[in-house]
């Protein structure tokens, strides 16, 4: 036996800007320990540093993965189409929304969900407005929930996925980066605006003015950590559940808010329909 120094390492691992950085922290100490085993203690470091390295690795780069889901029928237009394929600025609504996210990120996957019987219109349209932007077309559910469910199906993990309203073509490229940030923070981000208007809270007795900053009005992509979306939708079905958030938050999860953009209204309407198209002229 004899004296040998030996090193002990502490990595802290720290993301700023997207990038990964590693910081050692050393500490000398003093003891009696043979060759062999000194190379055993360091053979260990060495692996246990790697695998750590490698956990860290695969958290910053999840790939990123957009669900939208359009399963409108265009009722409340009085349209002879579903609302996600009339024409904004001579463009079915779906493709500028789809047209944003591969702004956004130029790689990441695209699943557009359609009711089945839309799914041959919806390739007709790609064909006649030569629309080859790459997407996957998975079909839709008779609710809402069961599209996203059936979406979440071609997720693969690990991942960061967002859920978004087809008829919201009006969303930032900014909107979207600070959802997806705050998901690689937090695991579920979702934009948010405030009211601009007075609110009442209806009640047995009629109804009373409420103070609306403790409101605010929730836009679309909910972006969630993929492993934690999956396995919320694994839940029963609920009528409280109004969009991806709630469904989330059902399992205890925080959800975190951000900044959305005014414009990115949901186009219902005749008069969203006209809006809009004013706001994609500028």
């Amino acid at each position: 036996m004899f004296l040998a120094e030996y090193l002990v390492c502490h990595l802290v691992f720290t993301s700023e800007k997207g990038k990964l950085y590693v910081k050692i922290v050393r500490q000398n100490r003093i003891c009696q320990l043979n060759r062999g085993f000194r190379v055993l203690i360091f053979s260990f470091l060495i692996l246990k540093c790697l695998s750590l390295f490698i956990f860290h690795l695969n958290i910053m780069t999840k790939q990123k993965i957009a669900i939208i889901v359009a399963g409108g029928k265009g009722e409340r237009m009085n349209a002879d189409i579903p609302k996600q394929f009339l024409e904004i600025k001579a463009r079915p609504i779906l493709m500028h929304t789809l047209e944003v996210f591969r702004k956004y990120d130029a790689v990441m996957q695209l699943i557009l969900v359609l009711p089945a019987t839309q799914i041959d219109f919806w390739k007709e349209l790609c064909k006649k407005y030569a629309f080859t932007l790459e997407h996957k077309i998975v079909s839709g559910g008779q609710t809402r929930f069961e599209s996203v469910k059936n979406g979440l199906h071609q997720v693969e993990l690990p991942s960061l996925v967002a859920v978004h309203d087809g008829v919201r073509p009006l969303v930032s490229i900014e909107t979207i980066e600070r959802c997806f940030a705050a998901a690689q923070e937090f695991d579920a981000a979702i934009p948010v605006v405030d009211l601009v208007d007075s609110i009442r809270q209806l009640s047995a007795e009629g109804s009373i003015s409420v103070d609306r900053t403790a409101y605010k009005l929730v836009q679309t992509p909910q972006v969630f950590d993929g492993s934690l979306l999956k396995k919320a939708y694994e839940q029963e079905f609920s009528t409280l559940f109004t969009d991806d958030a709630s469904v989330v938050e059902n399992l205890g999860t925080k959800i975190h808010l951000v900044e959305g953009n005014r414009e990115n209204i949901k186009i219902t309407t005749a008069m969203d329909l006209e809006i809009a198209e004013v706001i994609l002229k500028f």
